[in-house]
């Protein structure tokens, strides 16, 4: 019986994943639609958006305001939203964002530089953005490039290392990554977080040629670890006793501890996280409904409703009560102690002896695949 109970409790926790990052919504049908003859270079001016974003972090459908803010946003501004197009993956992202023109899109650390280094985004006047200085300092000085800001911070999170108590002792993060019965993130940036367990690179997204190459031996070590992109394999992994050891972030953990897994975080100095941001296309001919987007997407309600639907924490701490406050508590939102030992993630730069992200991108591939 108290399998079965713990067997059902792991179903519940894998379907709370599921709504966790944004199961798929439909897309608006277009109003109206855009032109096809239209510039190829150019989004609308008439009054409507088109976005680009993460799953669960611009829910629309259903009567709940829970899972339908991006309603309310039409409701309130008068700006209609023509196409909402979704993805799970930072990797679809940045496929997605080269195949058509947006007015508004969301992006983590690497897509963004890339973004604003092929000026695909424009600049943005925080002066418009209504409540830009409740966002935390740390995070806007993220979207800060030669003193021009590009981003509005929304979502960020960070990386711990779990475990099944109740099959391994926890031990350090050496030794986790020593560990076959691990599940790592599928991205190059883990190359950090490996190069964080080797110990020696002061700067993790920065490693030399030879940083590199040490890291990498030690992650080629054990060839049947396994590379994750839907965090549902990670439920099935610890359900399964099939892993000791996972990365994922305080949610995750939260989650699998609701469902009955003795799960602990493995103890760490240092840990690497991430900031998402909304970011303003480049050839918007009228700003408007972007800026009010913008807007909306910087106040209290509408990072609350995407804390808690996708399980991160706000860049905005006023979103801290109500739904979010639980994830602003995992997070710990507000404490600065606390988030001095995340090493926000950057796009790994050409700097000097600087291996840069395009290596990292062809080692991770060469490894994963």
């Amino acid at each position: 019986m108290v399998d079965r109970r713990r067997t059902y409790a792991l179903a519940i926790a894998a379907s709370a994943l599921v709504v966790g990052v944004g199961a798929a919504r439909p897309t608006p049908a277009p109003s109206p639609s855009p032109s096809p003859t239209s510039s190829p270079t150019a989004t609308q001016s008439d009054g409507t958006l088109q976005i680009l974003t993460y799953r669960g972090y611009a829910e629309y459908g259903g009567t709940s305001p829970k899972v339908n803010w991006t309603g309310a946003f039409e409701k309130e501004t008068g700006c209609r939203i023509a196409k909402l197009d979704t993805v799970q993956t930072s990797e679809e992202m940045a496929e997605k964002v080269t195949q058509r023109p947006y007015d508004v899109i969301s992006a983590g650390p690497v897509l963004a530089a890339d973004l604003i280094a092929k000026k695909q985004v424009q600049a943005i006047d925080p002066a418009k953005v209504a409540g830009y200085d409740d966002i935390d300092e740390r995070f806007r000085d993220m979207s800060t490039v030669s003193g021009k800001v590009y981003g509005v911070p929304y979502l960020w999170g960070y990386h711990e290392f779990i475990y099944d108590s109740g099959r391994v002792e926890g031990g350090d993060l050496r030794q986790v990554f020593d560990s076959e019965r691990v599940a790592l993130r599928d991205t190059p940036l883990t190359i950090a977080d490996a190069a964080m367990a080797g110990g020696s690179a002061d700067e993790p997204y920065e490693l030399t040629e030879k940083q590199l190459d040490e890291t990498m031996t030690m992650l080629e070590r054990n060839k049947d670890r396994v590379y994750w992109r839907n965090p549902i394999d990670l439920v099935k992994g610890f359900a399964t006793g099939s892993l000791d050891y996972a990365q994922a972030t305080p949610y995750y953990r939260m989650l699998l501890q609701k469902a009955g897994k003795p799960i602990e975080a493995v103890r760490t100095r240092e840990t690497t996280g991430w900031v998402d941001s909304w970011m303003l296309g480049a050839n918007v001919p009228d700003t408007t409904c972007a800026y009010r987007w913008l807007n909306w997407v910087t106040a209290p309600d509408a990072q609350r409703d995407a804390a808690a639907w996708v399980g991160l924490a706000p860049a905005n701490d006023k979103a801290c009560k109500g739904r979010a406050r639980q994830m602003c508590e995992a997070y710990g939102v507000g404490e600065d102690k606390k988030l001095d030992h995340v090493v926000f993630a950057v796009r790994p730069p050409a700097c000097g002896e600087c291996t840069d992200y395009d290596a990292w991108t062809e080692r991770w591939r060469e490894l994963a695949e």
